[in-house]
């Protein structure tokens, strides 16, 4: 499944171009939730799948309600919900990412959560946050994901090393150690340039306590703890502890199983990938959560359900998301999906409990930072692209790369 999502920022142009105004429009009279009715509902990738069979089950216990589940290709969705938006034509119910939230909730097509239903508190606090505009929550957390450390135990025993780096610097010495005293290739894999390299820098970026726009909506990519990320960052490129040209698609799961890569950051999903596509190494890799600067402090992903605000089945949508987002329906979910909850009750008990692997990414979730909901988070992230292939590549230093993208994301902000 698609594990990142880009958006195109130019879908506010197009949608207003179709004549959407940003106050939006409400639909007419709402069914109550106990009449015989349809819900449409859009999930993406492989959650749209999984989904029709979840939908199938909710069905035999609430006989008068037909869920009515389209899975769409997340290479897809961003258009499909953009001329959705622009022709009225919305579904009840949709899936969408955090980098969606800022741009639909401006073209005024979301309806509000309901948080008298719904409770923060019972979710991770970055889950939540990703579908928060201006201090409004449009989604609702479905699952959540974060990037944590994987690293190669045999290999690091082999160089001399029997535990999980905790600070840069530990991180950096298991690195140096795996290559010159266990024969690696790389010490660390991190994306030196391209689309979404900014999602490796995170996990530098917030652990030195540095964002790239703070929570006052400034620009602040230049601040001194974001050079020192980037610093840091290109201090694995300097030292040939990483490797400067990367493949688009490239593969982790295949070098880290042959001991090329013996460290890189992923997500949740890897856990799975490496079970069953890697049962060489089995017992000799761990996870361990983002070794630290200032503090541990990791990327928040995931996805939202929300609901149309032309939608004339609110109530009936509002209960499914409740049925997806309650301890039972999150659980089930992640027996299907191996998508974490998002709702911090479910992880108390069986398989999530007990798993030590799980349980990093729980306290990595804890921390987690989720991005802006801006609507031209796209083209800011981009910026921030084009500075670290600046500065693995040679070309710049991270102050002077910092610097223009600071100079480029403040006219995005204004």
């Amino acid at each position: 499944m698609s594990r990142t999502v880009r958006t195109a920022s130019v879908g506010i142009a197009v949608a207003l171009a179709f004549g959407i105004t940003a106050c939006g429009s409400s639909g007419g009279d709402d069914v109550a939730a106990d009449k015989k009715q349809t819900i449409t509902v859009w999930a993406m990738g492989a959650e749209g799948e999984k989904l029709v069979d979840v939908a199938k089950v909710y069905e035999k216990s609430h006989p008068n309600i037909t869920v009515k589940v389209t899975p769409v290709g997340w290479d897809v969705a961003h258009q499909k919900l953009v001329s959705a938006a622009a022709a009225g034509t919305m579904p009840d119910v949709a899936q969408m990412g955090g980098s969606y939230m800022g741009e639909f909730s401006e073209l005024g097509v979301l309806e509000p959560v309901d948080t008298k239903t719904f409770d923060k508190k019972d979710f991770f606090a970055s889950g939540w946050n990703q579908g928060e505009v201006d201090g409004t929550a449009y989604g609702v957390p479905w699952y959540v994901d974060t990037r944590v450390l994987y690293y190669r135990t045999d290999l690091a025993e082999k160089a001399g090393i029997d535990k999980a780096p905790t600070n840069w610097k530990e991180m950096q010495d298991l690195a140096t150690a795996y290559q010159k005293k266990a024969g690696t290739k790389w010490g660390l894999s991190i994306q030196p340039s391209g689309l979404d390299t900014v999602q490796n820098f995170y996990s530098f970026l917030y652990s030195a306590g540095g964002e790239i726009v703070n929570d006052k909506g400034e620009a602040v990519i230049d601040s001194p703890e974001a050079v020192k990320a980037l610093k840091e960052y290109g201090s694995y490129f300097d030292k040939g502890l990483s490797n400067k040209s990367v493949q688009p698609g490239y593969d982790v799961v295949k070098d880290f199983g042959n001991g090329r890569v013996p460290m890189f950051f992923g997500g949740p999903w890897h856990v799975t990938l490496l079970d069953e596509g890697q049962t060489q190494i089995k017992g000799k890799w761990a996870v361990a959560n983002v070794p630290a600067d200032k503090s541990s402090v990791s990327m928040a992903g995931g996805s939202s359900l929300v609901i149309s605000k032309d939608s004339e089945h609110k109530a009936a949508a509002t209960e499914f998301i409740k049925y997806l987002t309650d301890t039972k329906g999150q659980a089930d979910w992640y027996k299907r999906t191996k998508d974490l909850p998002a709702n911090t009750a479910a992880w108390t008990s069986g398989a999530l409990a007990d798993d030590a692997n799980l349980q990093v990414f729980k306290k990595q979730m804890d921390t987690a930072k989720a991005s802006p909901s801006l609507a031209k988070w796209t083209e800011i992230t981009d910026k921030v692209d084009q500075a670290i292939a600046k500065v693995t590549q040679g070309k710049a230093s991270a102050e002077d790369a910092l610097k223009t993208a600071q100079s480029e994301i403040e006219g995005l902000v204004k």
